[in-house]
């Protein structure tokens, strides 16, 4: 019985919002998968195309993985929305030689990928144009096609995520007073690297240095113009970095200093705002890019992108004094299917530096030669912490050779003074039939504090084909051949098959 004050009009209003809920609640999914992916090849290691960013999930010559995941994603057209997603990977995968200093010499050890980890999990929220994030979740590259690119320079989706709480705008936003003719679009994170176990277990205790505890950091702004016009440029700068945690250096298997780095609220923010530190510059080890992407739609539907990354270190390259040191590349884009329907050609450079020379007059008080010669610079490397890597895998572009491929246990990047081209082309064969090819060459020099006597070289090449079943819905089979040449990664052939099932639970 309705009581007689009840009006009529709360009524409708009680059946609408009733409604509203019913409506929220048919709309609400979370979608599951299970993936089993099988590789096999001759080499060590997974070929080079099979590993590369594919967030470190396959990187042995020969495993055997069970992927169970679930998420539900944001709703963005929702002024509040949340989400959450949950990923797990286990099984086999084949274990490589690893030197270590024991005894007086370097001696064999094996290692092989944990047989169960988590992948992913986190939770996120958005209100309005704004987002918080906070656990291990996949990211790939804001800027560049992570399925077709060699690799974002900074954050490509390569290795495995780290956990961290995030937070930024959902997406480009317009800036007040410019009527829609310029957006912004910024994220800031902070979290922890996880792989210190990997790290000890790797590392050859014989030379250079080991961090153990560092946290992680990554912030982006870019600045686009308006995106419904038929050519419109994004600009900006992202950077990755690594501060706070212990340091410990050894000198032919002698421990030669250990150093505790300052993780506290002050070092948050200088790691957020750089300020000089006088003899320490600034704190932490910074990883950063200038990026540009111009593109351009076409009358008929494709889509033209030409986009650049400038790699920086330090001030020598925020102010363009690394030379023609970069990723360069052009896309092109169609809408819908058809035989093409992307292709990426892309030309990568690190054989500058900055120059080869080191000169700065503040690194030694007291010395009477006040000239600057601030070069010398070691892409992803540093002299107090770890690479730029993650578990073994780079944390930006694999294009340079990760560190998980060192089996003398030195846990640097040996190899990036380099250069070469990189190709990516998909397309579709029929409506459930699509295929991808990628393909590329490099050349190395070794690094400018440790060169080559004779440079070394790869070329690489995958091809992938995927097929939609029709008869099971959500069902999906994927095979990978590919091949790599050369003496960067060695003569290595290996083929990878994945079977997925997606579905959804809808409550």
């Amino acid at each position: 019985m309705i009581h007689r004050n009840f009006s009529f009009k709360r009524l409708v209003t009680l059946c609408g919002m009733t409604a509203a809920l019913a409506a929220t609640a048919a709309g609400y999914e979370v979608w599951y998968s299970a993936q089993a992916i099988l590789n096999a090849g001759k080499g060590g290691f997974a070929p080079y195309y099979v590993a590369s960013n594919q967030h470190g999930l396959v990187t042995q010559g020969r495993g055997a993985l069970l992927r169970l995941s679930a998420e539900r994603g944001m709703n963005l057209d929702d002024r509040f929305s949340y989400g959450f997603g949950a990923d797990v990977v286990g099984g086999y995968g084949s274990g490589i030689d690893y030197l270590r200093w024991n005894d007086g010499a370097l001696r064999p050890h094996l290692e092989h990928p944990s047989r169960v980890w988590l992948q992913q999990l986190y939770g996120e929220v958005k209100w309005r144009g704004v987002f918080l994030s906070a656990g291990l979740k996949e990211r790939s590259s804001a800027l560049l096609d992570s399925r077709l690119s060699s690799g974002d320079l900074v954050e490509s989706g390569n290795a495995r995520p780290i956990p961290e709480v995030r937070a930024g705008f959902i997406d480009f936003q317009d800036i007040p007073f410019t009527n829609g003719w310029v957006q912004i679009q910024g994220e800031i994170s902070y979290g922890k690297f996880t792989d210190n176990g990997w790290m000890r277990d790797h590392y050859n205790y014989f030379e250079q240095h080991l961090n153990q505890g560092a946290l992680y950091t990554y912030k982006r702004c870019y600045f686009r113009t308006n995106p419904h016009k038929r050519f419109s440029v994004t600009f900006g700068m992202q950077v990755g970095g690594a501060f706070g945690g212990n340091t410990t250096w050894y000198d032919r298997g002698k421990t030669v200093k250990t150093r505790h780095f300052d993780s506290g609220v002050k070092s948050f923010f200088k790691m957020l705002v750089p300020t000089d530190g006088g003899e320490e510059y600034y704190s932490g080890s910074s990883l950063g890019s200038w990026d540009v992407l111009m593109r351009y739609n076409l009358r008929n539907g494709m889509t033209i992108r030409g986009y650049m990354q400038k790699p920086w270190e330090d001030g020598s390259g925020i102010g363009f004094l690394n030379g023609f040191d970069g990723l360069w590349g052009l896309e092109l884009k169609t809408n819908g299917t058809g035989v093409i329907t992307g292709a990426v050609v892309e030309y990568l450079d690190f054989t500058n530096q900055s120059g080869p020379m080191h000169w700065d007059p503040d690194d030694h008080p007291g010395t009477e030669i006040r000239g600057r010669a601030e070069g010398a610079d070691n892409y992803y490397n540093n002299h107090e912490y770890n690479s730029y890597a993650n578990y073994g895998m780079a944390i930006g572009s694999p294009f340079l050779v990760s560190p998980i491929y060192n089996t003398d246990g030195c846990m640097q990047f040996l190899h990036n003074r380099m250069r070469g081209f990189h190709v990516g082309i998909e397309g579709c064969v029929t409506e459930r039939l699509s295929y991808r090819a990628l393909g590329g060459c490099r050349k190395s020099w070794g690094t400018g504090y440790l060169p080559l006597v004779t440079p070394a070289s790869d070329t690489s090449v995958m091809l992938e084909g995927r097929y939609d079943c029709r008869k099971v819905a959500g069902l999906s089979v994927k095979a990978q051949v590919a091949m790599d040449h050369g003496t960067l990664y060695g003569n290595n052939f290996g083929a990878c098959v994945t079977i997925v099932y997606k579905g959804a639970i809808r409550l």
